[in-house]
């Protein structure tokens, strides 16, 4: 088993590449956020603006106004991408999926090992004419 521990704002996630599970570069299997951190919880976003127009028909720009708008709610929080345990994405059939996870793809990962990812391809999202859904769970160190 391959064990990757990476300090994130003094919060040490340790992920994990069980053996017997395929090693991937770009997502790990398995995080242990340590005790006394603060979970955040970063419901999906869309490839909206501040109106919640949809911004582009085109996949690859609503996929990166997504990961912009988690990027603002995790600051909020006092939070970074780099915290993000876990990403969820769901792309809508329609997209261009290459596009569309291509454009976010190298902002799913920061220093260390990789987080959590989950995607999916759907037949619908909430927003009409969204074509991405993003939402991210992360983990900082206590106040």
């Amino acid at each position: 088993m391959s064990v990757v521990r990476g300090s994130v704002d003094t919060v040490e996630i340790t992920r994990l590449q069980p053996a017997g599970l395929v090693v991937s570069p770009a997502f790990s299997h398995v995080a242990v956020v340590p005790a006394g951190a603060t979970t955040l919880y970063v419901g999906g976003q869309n490839g909206v603006d501040d109106t919640g127009a949809v911004v582009s028909q085109d996949a690859a720009a609503q996929s990166v106004r997504a990961v912009e708008n988690v990027r603002t709610a995790l600051e909020a929080a006092g939070a970074t991408l780099a915290d993000v345990v876990q990403w969820t994405v769901f792309i809508h059939q329609d997209a261009d999926l290459r596009a569309a996870y291509g454009a976010i793809a190298p902002l799913l990962s920061g220093p260390g090992a990789p987080p959590l990812v989950t995607a999916a391809v759907v037949a619908g999202l909430g927003v009409p004419g969204a074509l991405i859904e993003v939402s991210v769970i992360a983990a900082v160190a206590a106040d």
